[in-house]
């Protein structure tokens, strides 16, 4: 099982390397990634593996929202298939 988490706000040091580390501790493993900073805005969509997360998702979700919460960004973590359900839609 696979799930998206996106990150939008200004940029900063250190985003990728947060939103990772929390993604090493979970047990969550990064598939894919890409990043692009507009200016001063920094925009991220990570591809993650979640099939062996050492947590419920509903806990790893909330912990990328805390952290996002804690340096003024919006991060969500998404169940990829939320993404296709909107596709077939």
């Amino acid at each position: 099982m696979k799930a998206v988490i996106t990150v939008t706000g200004r940029d900063t040091v250190g985003i990728i390397a947060e939103v990772s580390t929390l993604c090493a501790r979970a047990d969550a493993n990064i598939l894919e990634i890409t990043q692009s900073v507009l200016s001063e805005y920094f925009a991220m969509i990570m591809l993650v593996d979640i099939d062996r997360l050492n947590m419920p998702f509903s806990d790893f979700s909330d912990a990328m929202a805390a952290l996002g919460k804690s340096r003024a960004l919006d991060i969500r973590a998404v169940h990829e298939e939320i993404y296709e359900a909107m596709h077939r839609i």
